[in-house]
């Protein structure tokens, strides 16, 4: 499962150690190591996904440099460097990485209380606050336009153009409802160049199990898997938050009638995410607050349909219709947002005079 020259590059005995595979994400393979030595995470990159692995570890060894400077006792998770200093290591052609693990902490995958949300949006807006005035010129997009709303939505356009007559046809009702919110890709294209929207130092994956929480009381201890920390817009970190916490159910449901937005969810991760983060925002990013969540769901749902057009060649599927069923899930999700528009923004109106 795991080769003992591999734990033994980053100066441990790997006879020391037990060796299980840990958490639930999809991307890397995780392990857990427990043993005499004590506990760690190893992880192999997913070069799939993640083209560039020495992308990832300079971004995280530029956040870490600038934390310590400047807020030395943030705890931010940054690799354990191999015998010789490397940050990764390569082993037939596979990269992988050590990291500490951290004691008393656990993930969940939803958010099951306002309480879970509103510390894990507080951990991703703690740690946006303190990288905020970091230089960006050194760091690099680990996985390049991944949140470029004008890209999916071009490809959206040339998946209608190229799809099959029968998927075309069957999807075509879909296809007319996303498009009917195409002023959602209108705005992203006015704001992605306006310098009072300017990039930032983003986590772009902030789904409630990128963050640990204490395992007895639920609360944030920090943010965890950093492979996405890259400059990028606000509305992509504080999107995520909405488009996976305030629905009780996640994207993969076909009950579309379970669907809802949640607003004591949505006030509670509002809450967390601007107490901290808020007195950094511009007047710009404060106005498309509520945009953020319009923005991230309206790109997921395209992705989904684009995915569904082209033939699922992207997401894994399960049967012949779950891309499509997906892209109505988040059209679903998005037309709820909508509707409570009005109420919602007051939400964030309180918390920016908080």
């Amino acid at each position: 499962m795991v080769s003992g020259s591999i734990i033994s590059a980053f100066g441990l005995d790997p006879e020391a150690f037990e060796v299980k595979k840990f958490g639930s994400g999809h991307i890397n393979n995780t392990f857990l190591l427990s043993g005499t030595q004590g506990q760690y995470i190893l992880q192999k990159i997913n070069t799939y996904v993640f083209r560039e692995p020495d992308v990832i570890a300079r971004n995280q060894r530029l956040a870490a440099d600038y934390l310590a400077e400047h807020h030395p006792d943030y705890l931010f998770i940054t690799p354990i460097p191999t015998t010789t200093g490397e940050e990764l290591y390569v082993h037939d052609g596979e990269y992988w990485r050590m990291i500490p693990f951290i004691p008393d902490s656990m993930s969940v995958d939803q958010a099951d209380t306002p309480k879970q949300a509103y510390e894990a949006a507080r951990q991703f807006g703690k740690m946006a606050r303190l990288l905020h005035g970091i230089d960006l010129h050194e760091f690099r997009a680990s996985i390049p336009n991944f949140h470029n709303l004008t890209l999916r939505y071009a490809a959206f356009q040339e998946a209608i153009r190229q799809a099959k007559p029968e998927r075309k046809q069957f999807a075509e009702k879909l296809i007319e409802q996303f498009l009917r919110y195409s002023d959602i890709a209108i705005t992203f294209e006015s704001l992605k160049t306006d310098p009072a929207f300017s990039d930032r130092l983003m986590h772009h994956d902030t789904k409630i199990n990128n963050v640990l929480l204490q395992k007895d009381t639920f609360e944030g201890i920090c943010v965890c898997d950093l492979d996405t920390l890259m400059p990028g817009k606000i509305i992509s970190d504080l999107g995520d938050m909405v488009r996976t916490y305030v629905s009780p159910v996640s994207e993969e449901e076909r009950d579309f009638s379970r669907i809802e937005v949640r607003d004591e969810y949505f006030e509670a991760l509002m809450k967390g995410y601007l107490s901290e983060v808020g007195s950094t925002l511009s007047a710009t990013e404060r106005a498309h607050l509520f945009y953020a969540g319009k923005f991230m769901i309206y790109m997921q749902g395209i992705r989904f349909l684009t995915d569904y057009l082209n033939g699922d060649v992207y997401y894994p599927i399960k049967y012949p219709e779950h891309n499509y069923n997906r892209a109505m899930n988040q059209l679903t999700l998005l037309e709820r947002l909508v509707e409570k528009e009005e109420k919602l923004q007051q939400v964030i109106n309180e918390c920016l005079q908080q």
